[in-house]
């Protein structure tokens, strides 16, 4: 029964989802030939080498890709809304850090940006190119997500019964750097990381890519960083200020360069923050 069950692939547009779908198309992966398109959510606030990368990444599969969006995640984030007493407070959907009035630095662990704007709008569009029918209780499509082996710990089963996840690098034994080494030996280009312009988890490296190879992602950042301590000043049910880095300093003052730009002939720490659910970074 599973094994006759149509594949859609959940597509980041990063290294993984990205090495993970040209592998199929080259039919490398069990299932490889029930694949029956991509799902890209799109936040509408990736930098222009994500969508580069995507028109690029559509011409080479043999199947469609379905580009669907929840709008623009900068947008709702920076939305202010009123309670009913007339009480005016904005929504966390970004798990931004806060400098408090007492100098201490905390963080809003509230992560809905990737429920609301990645996860949702694809189980949405699977939900109907599989036909699911109201109350189905079985699987009826499988969703191929890219995690690799070195990021099992971020693997998650659908809520839904009707979707059945799978992940084929894991069961393949693929880590992200045997995803570079499959791209360069096929000969694609390297995938860009793909995330938000503003995401906090980015690592340092990472803002400075952008600071110095998409500076106009990197103002997009900074702009919006503060926009939104603008809208958290006026909102009576926020007490901090948001920041996007975890040094809680604006974006545009900090230090990005390695230790080896700093002329220190030391290798660049690997300083990532965190990570998401599973489904931005791929």
């Amino acid at each position: 029964m599973i094994e006759s069950l149509p594949i859609y692939i959940s597509l980041g547009a990063g290294v993984q989802s990205s090495t993970m779908a040209l592998m199929a198309a080259k039919g490398e992966l069990p299932g490889s030939d029930r694949v029956q398109g991509c799902i890209f959510a799109d936040t509408q606030d990736e930098p222009k080498s994500v969508y580069d990368w995507l028109d690029w990444l559509e011409k080479k599969l043999p199947w469609p890709v379905h580009r669907v969006t929840a709008g623009r995640l900068s947008e709702k984030a920076l939305t202010m809304r009123v309670t009913k007493d007339g009480r005016l407070f904005s929504k966390s959907d970004i798990p931004v850090f806060t400098l408090n009035s007492d100098g201490s630095i905390g963080k809003i662990m509230n992560r809905s940006c990737t429920a609301d704007f990645k996860i949702k709008p694809i189980l949405k569009k699977l939900r109907e190119l599989a036909k699911v029918r109201r109350g189905e209780k079985q699987p009826v499509v499988i969703q191929w997500i890219g995690i690799s082996l070195d990021e099992q710990q971020r693997m998650k089963h659908s809520r839904d019964p009707w979707a059945l996840c799978q992940w084929p690098l894991i069961e393949k034994r693929i880590e992200r750097r045997h995803c570079f080494e499959w791209m360069a030996r096929n000969g694609f280009p390297e995938p860009p990381r793909s995330s938000c312009v503003f995401c906090p988890y980015h690592r340092n490296s990472e803002w400075r890519r952008l600071q110095v190879y998409e500076p106009e992602s990197f103002a997009a950042a900074v702009a919006f960083e503060k926009s939104l301590q603008a809208v958290k000043g006026m909102s009576q049910n926020f007490r901090s200020m948001p920041f996007l880095h975890k040094s809680c300093k604006p974006l545009e003052t900090i230090d990005f360069r390695s230790d080896v730009e700093r002329g220190q002939n030391l290798l660049p720490l690997d300083d990532w923050q965190d990570e998401c659910d599973g489904m931005c970074g791929n």
